[in-house]
């Protein structure tokens, strides 16, 4: 195998192993697509095919053991944009008929009305006072 064989092997393998990259969403295929493109290089500046595989092998398993953890990490925070009810948790809303704790009340919370409950089952909100929502209960706002 020639020098200038090697390197286009190598490029080919590349390509290979981003095909199930793209497939599976696996970003191993991409690291390992990643080594075999410094074997490329490695092969195509005529370096013994010993000297290739290592290549290969030394940044794939370096990319594998930094990349993998980082990517791992940021996997798992969660984000901080809440979205839905979550989003309305925390927001201020307007007492528009007395809300106490047996259920019977409304609110206007981000534009809409909303059936209301007081948190506290012994306090009461009278029309035109600010509430917090600290929880949503189906189509119910739980509020102090």
């Amino acid at each position: 195998m020639n020098d200038i064989g090697a390197w286009v092997w190598w490029l080919v393998g590349a390509a290979a192993l981003g095909i199930p990259l793209v497939v599976t969403a696996m970003p191993e295929f991409g690291m390992l697509a990643v080594g075999a493109g410094a074997a490329a290089a490695t092969a195509g500046l005529g370096a013994d095919v010993v000297v290739q595989v290592l290549v290969f092998v030394a940044v794939s398993v370096a990319l594998i053991a930094v990349v993998r953890p980082i990517a791992n990490r940021h996997r798992s925070t969660r984000p901080q944009l809440a979205t839905g009810v979550d989003a309305l948790k925390g927001k201020q809303a307007v007492v528009l008929e007395r809300v106490d704790g047996s259920g019977h009340g409304r609110i206007k919370l981000a534009g809409e009305i909303w059936s209301a409950r007081a948190l506290d089952t012994d306090r009461a909100y009278e029309p035109g006072q600010e509430v917090d929502v600290v929880e949503i209960e189906g189509a119910t706002a739980i509020v102090i």
